[in-house]
């Protein structure tokens, strides 16, 4: 089932005692993994300023994602590598990261809120959240444990493979990346499904 109106808060299905969120980051990069998180949040934890890791700085989304992994009951991150990205495409790809995050958790859900309007194949009561890092705590959670773990990690691409500009983009198309990538060419972390990068493979 779908939550329609992504204007308003969601509430909890009653009976619910185990919530877990779920949340994707890097569906859009043309390069580097992509990444989900799964949170399950205590009913009484203090944790405050929860919201769309989008929207948040880099400096409080550290602050917060340190707040979260001491405080969450479980919670887990999955992944998907650039191979599995091309040979399944994006969004296979990231369906099939979530149910990996969820499946990593140490306390198996009662429900599964995700963010979005699509859900994996998978066996747990569910529901995609429009909207939802916006408009559920547990998601804005597992969106902010999955931005600062792939960003984290496009950083130390940085180091790897310099002169394309990853700690400054992570792997999205802006237009120094798409400029390196032209000069340079695409590097083993490159999505070579994705239509700029399989242009340049095209060309050579």
């Amino acid at each position: 089932m779908n939550a329609e109106d992504s204007n308003q808060r969601w509430s909890v299905p009653s009976g619910v005692n185990w919530l877990a969120g779920v949340d994707e980051v890097g569906r859009g990069p043309l390069a580097g993994e992509v990444v989900t998180a799964a949170v399950i949040l205590p009913a009484k934890h203090t944790i405050t300023g929860l919201a769309d890791s989008k929207k948040l700085t880099e400096k409080r989304r550290e602050l917060l994602y340190i707040e979260i992994t001491e405080q969450a009951l479980s919670w887990a991150v999955g992944r998907c590598s650039v191979e599995e990205i091309d040979r399944l495409n994006i969004l296979q790809a990231t369906l099939l990261a979530m149910t990996r995050a969820v499946d990593e958790l140490a306390v198996r859900p009662d429900f599964v809120a995700v963010d979005g309007n699509r859900l994996p194949q998978w066996s747990y009561p569910s529901e995609a959240v429009t909207r939802g890092d916006g408009r559920v705590e547990v998601i804005s959670a597992a969106s902010i444990i999955a931005k600062v773990t792939r960003d984290r990690e496009m950083i130390a691409m940085d180091s790897r493979y310099p002169g394309y500009g990853f700690a400054e983009h992570k792997g999205y198309g802006s237009a120094a990346h798409l400029a390196a990538l032209r000069k340079l060419g695409p590097t083993p972390i490159h999505r070579r499904s994705f239509a700029p990068v399989a242009a340049l493979i095209d060309q050579d």
